[in-house]
């Protein structure tokens, strides 16, 4: 989200609402040794994967719109779910201040929807207890309802700016079908890149997102999708529908 769909009161409360639970992701991480010489590098590598998976764009068939990987599932279920939440929004600090992706005030509101409902809420209930009878069904379950959440947060944070003037309904309307579609891929893709993951020994997983990361940023972002992302292309149609 950008600092535009934000009032000041919202960005505020959402910053200090992520903050408490960033602040208690630190001391569950440290409680449980997630900083140890051996997480760490894992740790590390995940986040670099992720924001490289995070710059790639890929085109959602019959829509005109694209996604990407958001990733919260995938941190959570390689790292842990207190530390995923640290690592997400490292990535999402470093996006705002270095790469003028989303804003300041908006921050609070987008590691709230990418970090804290996919690692805090979605992950310990619905991926936890599924991926110990099926690992593909709790990936793109998790990844979707994780998506679906975070879409509906985006409106209802920009409704109660009151500054955006998209309608609600329009905007909610085109925000959770296109994010259902992209959740589903990203969901398939999450389930493979774990089947993989828990198969090789955690140094070869490790090099292999380090690897993965230098392609993702280095080649196949230049290969992205130029079509605008599921909310940019929702409030494209959200503000179509209400000049109509």
């Amino acid at each position: 989200m950008s600092d535009d769909l934000i009032s000041p009161a919202v960005g505020i409360a959402m910053c200090a609402v992520s903050a408490v639970a960033i602040a208690y992701s630190v001391k569950k991480s440290v409680k449980g040794e997630c900083f140890s010489k051996e997480k760490l590098p894992m740790m590390a590598v995940m986040s670099a994967f992720i924001f490289a998976a995070q710059m790639v764009n890929f085109a959602i068939p019959q829509t005109g719109s694209s996604g990407h990987i958001t990733g919260g599932i995938l941190l959570a279920a390689m790292i842990g779910a207190f530390p995923a939440l640290l690592s997400m929004s490292l990535v999402l600090v470093v996006q705002c201040l270095f790469f003028a992706d989303g804003g300041l005030l908006a921050l609070g509101c987008n590691i709230f929807n990418l970090g804290v409902i996919p690692c805090l809420i979605v992950y310990p209930l619905v991926f936890e207890p599924l991926a110990k009878r099926n690992m593909a069904l709790a990936s793109v379950l998790s990844v979707v309802l994780g998506l679906q959440l975070g879409a509906l947060g985006v409106v209802l944070q920009t409704y109660a700016s009151g500054i955006a003037g998209l309608p609600f309904a329009a905007f909610a309307a085109s925000m959770l079908p296109i994010h259902l579609a992209i959740g589903a891929l990203e969901g398939v893709a999450t389930a493979v890149v774990l089947y993989f993951a828990y198969a090789v020994h955690a140094k070869k997983a490790a090099l292999a997102f380090a690897l993965m990361a230098l392609l993702f940023g280095g080649v196949l972002s230049q290969f992205a999708s130029q079509a605008p992302d599921g909310l940019e292309w929702s409030i494209e149609k959200a503000e179509s529908h209400g000049k109509q």
